[in-house]
Parts: structure tokens; sequence; C-alpha cells
């Protein structure tokens, strides 16, 4: 769940503001002239999201090593692929 937070909230009250959102566990979408600009997360929440992209790089890796979906070559031969591409 996300909490709207406008940019006079900001102005006014700082990172207050910010920081009831961020520790009642939402994020926080600050928005400028009526646009989402920003995303504010507590640390927690930014370092779960991490972990969680790194967790589905790795399962997107171990699928595709699986699959047979991966090259396997000499560094000269990677840079001189990767180089032309």
């Amino acid at each position: 769940m996300a909490t709207i937070v406008t940019a006079s909230q900001i102005r006014t009250r700082g990172v207050s503001r910010l920081e009831e959102v961020t520790e009642a566990g939402e994020a926080a979408i600050i928005s400028v002239r009526g646009n989402h600009r920003f995303v504010v997360l507590s640390v927690e929440q930014y370092s779960y999201l991490r972990e969680c992209e790194m967790e589905a790089a790795i399962a997107e890796t171990e699928r595709d090593l699986a699959n047979g979906n991966s090259i396997r070559e000499s560094v000269k031969d990677h840079i001189k692929r990767v180089s032309t591409t």
C-alpha cells in the first residue's frame, strides 16, 4: 500500500511526514503538482525489494542454465561477441 504525500506537505512538515508513512510500513508517493514523481521507502522495505530482485535474477539464471540458454566461451571470444553487437 502507498500513501500520497504532496510536495506542500513535505515543505510544511518535512521528513516527519515521510517518517509517519514509512513507519506504518507503507511507501510514500510524493506528488508534485498532482503528478506522482517519487517513491520513498524505509531502508527495510528497500532492502527487501533488492533481495527480491536478486532472488528473481538467480531464478532466471538457473532457468536459463537448465534450458540450455547459455554460452560457454573464452573471455576473448566473449569480448569479441559483445563488442560487435
